[in-house]
């Protein structure tokens, strides 16, 4: 206990250590945030872009933070559901012939110089042989009364105004000689106006629905795909990049830390054992390990993903295999010679000590102190690798993690396309889960490499 508030203590005397151990312990509680919140399954779930699950979500969406910085605001998503929400209201009275008039109205302002990418209608209604009939209408703040639709509906059905044609094929009509682009363009531009000027101002959409029988009922769930949409955006298939940049980050700390403690552990007891025995043992480790020291290690590990397997569990069981007989080896067994000639080392075979006890409980010990900072700065680089594999197109598919989100954004052009948020936030990730693990690394091996600590 007293050593441990010794190292406390120490620590404490480099604002670099205690910066970087913040960073490090808020990475932690965040992946525990992240499994808390978003459970594995969920996360996979959401991540493989079901219809069902992104239904909700604008195609390449911008963060909403980037109106922060914006003169000209960019329309936001919007989904609310009739009755749930007091700017989506429902009302429903009865037929004398029997059914429902069911009304739902929907108001909203539009101040946006951009339009909407699309405008869904999600119904789900109830009936035994008649199928309800609605019919949607649009006041724009002129006083132009626009006709959407008029259509009977299935028991599950959606509406999307921008692939309706003879919705656009009316639109063209009202706009008379300049004809709109899109659907969105135009109903959310003056009827008229050339050039095209946006209807700024307060939008009512209508819906009316008839049932035709007894307890049957209409339901509505209207969604507006805007330019921005959640805390990161979205990427080409909809998918919110909130579940890869919030399980970015246990997966890397879980690759990174498992990396290194692996190889650091496995290599300090290779070592240890090598010296001890000495002989044709420990020149084999040595040969093994000049041998390993000069095969293209990152080679290796595409050629792995590239014709095994791009699991990341098992290119982290490749990259400790491939680590394990490192340089560390030559450094930590030039240490345990020093630590096999103590004298405590040949009281202890005096006195009867096995091989396995001198080498667990009398060397080891010895060294882990030292191992301890190469083991924090090479946190970073695991994370860096599995990272950069991701980027080569070698990485988990399955999983969402922050190297995957970038070969995305690469593969699909997002800086061509001025998608900056989609390469920028994971890579701001990676670096600051570098440079924590490095602050706090480079302090750790000034307070116990006695060669620095009074530097």
């Amino acid at each position: 206990m007293k050593q441990l508030k010794d190292s406390f203590r120490d620590i404490a005397r480099y604002p670099s250590a205690i910066v970087g151990m913040i960073i490090v312990l808020t990475l932690i509680f965040f992946s525990f945030y992240t499994i808390w919140k978003i459970p594995y399954d969920e996360a996979i779930k959401m991540w493989r872009a079901s219809e069902s699950v992104v239904y909700k979500n604008p195609k390449n969406a911008r963060p909403t933070w980037v109106n922060l910085f914006r003169k000209d605001k960019l329309p936001v998503s919007v989904d609310v559901v009739a009755g749930e929400d007091d700017v989506f209201t429902k009302e429903s009275k009865p037929r004398s012939s029997g059914g429902n008039l069911i009304k739902f109205v929907y108001t909203f302002d539009f101040d946006y110089n951009e339009f909407p990418q699309d405008i869904f209608v999600y119904f789900t209604s109830n009936y035994q042989a008649k199928n309800p009939f609605v019919s949607i209408n649009l006041l724009t703040p002129s006083g132009e009364n626009i006709k959407i639709t008029d259509t009977g509906i299935s028991k599950n059905q959606n509406f999307r105004f921008e692939q309706d044609e003879d919705l656009r094929t009316r639109l063209k009509r009202l706009h008379r000689g300049n004809q709109p682009d899109t659907t969105m363009q135009g109903i959310f531009t003056k009827l008229g106006s050339d050039p095209f000027e946006v209807d700024k101002g307060t939008y009512e959409l209508t819906i009316q629905a008839t049932t035709f029988e007894e307890g049957s009922d209409v339901n509505a769930e209207l969604i507006i795909h805007g330019k921005v949409f959640g805390f990161f955006g979205t990427d080409h298939l909809r998918r919110d990049l909130k579940v890869a940049m919030m399980w970015g980050a246990p997966i890397a700390l879980a690759f990174g830390l498992t990396a290194a403690l692996g190889t650091a552990f496995i290599t300090m007891f290779i070592s240890a054992i090598g010296t001890w025995f000495g002989g044709w043992f420990d020149e084999l480790i040595q040969r093994i390990t000049e041998v390993n020291m000069v095969l293209p290690y990152f080679s290796i590990l595409i050629m792995v993903g590239t014709f095994y397997s791009r699991s990341i569990w098992t290119l982290l069981l490749v990259t400790i295999i491939l680590n394990i007989f490192s340089a560390s080896i030559k450094s930590q067994r030039a240490i345990f010679l020093q630590v096999k000639e103590s004298t405590y080392i040949e009281a202890a075979i005096a006195y009867g000590a096995s091989d396995v006890r001198i080498v667990t409980r009398y060397m080891i010990p010895r060294v882990i102190p030292m191992i301890i900072p190469g083991l924090v700065s090479a946190v970073p680089s695991y994370v860096f690798l599995e990272a950069s594999l991701a980027l080569l197109g070698l990485g988990d598919p399955s999983i969402p993690t922050w190297g995957k989100v970038i070969n995305d954004a690469r593969t699909f052009g997002a800086h061509y396309q001025g998608m900056y948020y989609w390469i920028l936030q994971p890579a701001v990730f990676l670096m600051i889960t570098g440079l924590g693990f490095a602050l706090l690394g480079f302090a750790l091996d000034r307070i116990f490499n006695p060669r620095l600590r009074g530097m």
